[in-house]
């Protein structure tokens, strides 16, 4: 019997080029993740935004940058559908992949491993992760949970994650098929969100200018009467809310006031980022 030896085979690698692919309502995943590509100090970089439907750049192509970052938030442990079915348009061709998760300082539960396993079957290899802690989207004056994070801190930690990635690139990388270990479970756990809640308008503020229109990744708000959103459509990432300029835009249902009570209660110690390299 012919006796196969299997070899670690160490090469190392240049990082020229990077493709941002990122899902950011409110643009605190694509804070972090443009911190972690500064941290790279790359040449080139190119934006994959899957945020809105009509701004994603090309994503059946195959990506051909020299690396990945893909970065996603965290909505109650998951990874949102939406996100989800736009990622998957996109061929890796087998190229390297950062993954991170946004949360809001409560947890990331499985979020992590999703994207790890969703990356891996469009053809991505990821060879390190990070978990972050961006502002809840349920954040109030009254109510501040993880208020203002990406901090300088934060950027700092993105920064530095960035750095040691090129380092591990400039210096050597395995060249296996080893499996980049992260948190959660397989199964994932079962999402549940709220249903049938979709932020309020306040009319005598509201100045009609449509600005929360084009800002919103599901199109659920009506662009002749954007008093009007769609229940079934909305997937409260606040990304509206946080485009009104006169305050209209209310998150305020009696369930999220609840549910936001809950996380002040027991979600305002400050948690910090975690990283897997």
């Amino acid at each position: 019997m012919k006796k196969v030896i299997t070899e670690m085979v160490r090469v190392k690698m240049i990082i020229d080029s990077t493709g941002l692919i990122l899902f950011s309502p409110t643009q605190t995943t694509k804070k972090i993740i443009e911190g972690i590509a500064q941290g790279l100090q790359v040449t080139t970089k190119q934006y994959f935004d899957l945020t809105l439907p009509d701004t994603i750049a090309h994503p059946s192509q195959g990506f051909t940058q020299d690396l990945a970052i893909i970065g996603a938030p965290v909505y109650a442990g998951r990874l949102p559908s939406v996100m989800l079915s736009r990622f998957k348009q996109i061929k890796g061709n087998g190229r390297p992949a950062v993954i991170v998760v946004v949360y809001g300082n409560r947890a990331y539960e499985d979020a992590l491993i999703e994207l790890r396993n969703v990356a891996i079957e469009i053809g991505f290899k990821p060879i390190a992760a990070g978990a972050f802690i961006g502002e809840h989207s349920y954040s109030t004056s009254d109510l501040p949970i993880a208020k203002s994070r990406p901090d300088a801190d934060d950027m700092a930690t993105a920064h530095k994650f960035g750095k040691e990635i090129r380092k591990k690139f400039m210096t050597e990388i395995s060249n296996t098929n080893e499996l980049l270990q992260v948190p959660g479970n397989f199964p994932y756990k079962e999402i549940q969100m709220l249903s049938g809640v979709v932020p309020s308008v306040n009319e005598a503020l509201c100045l009609r200018c449509r600005k929360c229109v084009p800002v919103c990744p599901t199109v659920a708000i009506d662009k002749e009467n954007p008093m009007n959103t769609a229940k079934d459509l909305c997937i409260r990432c606040c990304a509206c809310v946080k485009a009104c300029p006169s305050y209209a835009k209310l998150l305020d249902d009696p369930r999220i006031k609840q549910a936001a009570e809950w996380l002040y209660a027991n979600f305002s110690v400050r948690k910090e980022p975690e990283i897997y390299l």
